[in-house]
């Protein structure tokens, strides 16, 4: 006779053989990934899909958007990998198909060091909730939130341009170097320092979650950015800020050029945002970036003895470059 007992054990014991075989594999080809991200010469997308052909889970690529002007186009793409989603923009489908795959594998060399107990490096062990556009609730993540994917997910999901992230400055020496980094989040941006790009990335985007958060007044974030003004929009404006620009010179000595961009901003129903760089000039000045929340995104750079008078001066840049393209018909 079949003796029941007999059987369920069997059936644990060789179930409970071949996940120990799966796991094995799997953190053998993690560690085998951790090695080649450190080989020169191969691309992200060649190292994943050498992962893939080992894990058995090839990469699956697909464009999800195509969209900007002629000379400046952009492309998202999106790939999947056993469990694994992530998004990559480009300005080339070969470049967002690039961002793609070093999301994806930076997801998962985060869960290799997860598998192999290892703290991961960056971000706090806390759960970072996100709300979903598909049902409106806070979504949790795991105990170590990718905060990079989180905040690239939640700007694919809402339909806004992709994170960007720009490495303001290297300092410190080679054995303890410390890097700072900006996050630009539509009109929103936030910076922050690490001992590695990567740290310094992570935390940026963990800072703008937070921002985007206490925007929104509560976990779930349902804060939204005002619509984007086009060049267009202001050649075709007749109101009173714009066409005062439009006759005024620019060269009147100790005017005040962030008052005059504000009440253009405001007027127009773009923001302002001031970026400081701690790096002097050459010649000992401040200096800092305006960037102005239009579509295409305008950035302006501006030096001065002070913060203030770089401020000063990257708003008169700036409102020279709306005046010269405001012009154009």
């Amino acid at each position: 006779s079949i003796n029941c007992t007999d059987l369920w054990q069997q059936h644990s014991y060789y179930a409970s053989c071949l996940t120990a075989i799966v796991t094995a594999r799997l953190i053998h080809s993690l560690n085998a990934l951790e090695t080649q991200r450190g080989t020169p010469g191969k691309t992200p997308i060649q190292i994943l899909h050498e992962y893939g052909t080992k894990s058995g889970n090839l990469p699956v690529y697909v464009l999800e958007k195509a969209e900007g002007e002629a000379h400046q186009p952009s492309f998202v793409f999106s790939v999947k990998i056993g469990d694994v989603s992530c998004t990559g923009q480009g300005p080339s489908k070969k470049a967002a198909k690039h961002q793609a795959a070093e999301a994806a594998l930076s997801i998962l060399q985060q869960d290799n060091e997860t598998v192999c107990g290892n703290r991961v490096d960056g971000i706090p062990n806390r759960n970072i909730p996100v709300k979903s556009e598909s049902n409106g609730v806070a979504a949790e993540t795991n105990n170590h939130p990718n905060s990079v994917g989180i905040l690239q997910e939640l700007a694919l999901q809402r339909g806004w341009r992709l994170p960007e992230y720009t490495v303001l400055m290297e300092a410190g020496p080679p054995h303890k170097r410390e890097f700072t980094v900006t996050c630009r989040l539509e009109s929103l941006s936030e910076k922050a320092v690490g001992n590695s790009k990567k740290g310094a990335k992570k935390a940026a985007a963990e800072k703008m979650i937070a921002k985007l958060q206490s925007l929104s007044g509560c976990s779930e974030i349902t804060w939204m950015p005002k619509p984007s003004v086009r060049f267009e929009n202001l050649r075709n404006s007749s109101a009173e800020k714009m066409c005062l620009l439009r006759r005024n010179p620019l060269s009147i000595p100790n005017t005040d050029y962030i008052q005059l961009m504000l009440e253009l901003s405001n007027e127009q129903g773009f923001e302002v945002t001031y970026f400081d760089i701690d790096e002097l000039t050459v010649n000992g000045q401040y200096q800092c970036l305006a960037e102005l929340s239009t579509s295409p995104v305008t950035v302006c750079h501006g030096t001065g003895i002070s913060c203030s008078n770089a401020h000063n001066d990257a708003a008169h840049s700036a409102l020279q470059y709306i005046k010269i393209m405001a012009s154009i018909k």
